[in-house]
């Protein structure tokens, strides 16, 4: 599991990121405070408080890199 903080300060920002998570078979878990919800879900994603910076956690064995280098403009 790799874990990454990301930013999605827009409601463009969050429809691209489950876009972009969208072709992707892994799993992805946000964590905000105590909050943990699927990343691949825009109705989570916005029950989150989205002006600070969210912690991704990727549950992916192998293409890591593709992964990382797909959710680069979202990444702090």
């Amino acid at each position: 599991m790799k874990t990454v903080q990301i930013s999605l300060n827009s409601i463009d920002k969050v429809k691209s990121f489950v876009n972009d998570l969208s072709k992707f078979d892994s799993d992805f878990d946000l964590v905000s405070g105590r909050y943990v919800i699927d990343a691949k879900s825009i109705m989570g994603i916005f029950s989150l408080d989205l002006s600070k910076p969210i912690d991704l956690n990727i549950h992916a064995e192998d293409n890591v890199d593709t992964i990382l280098e797909t959710l680069r403009p979202y990444i702090i």
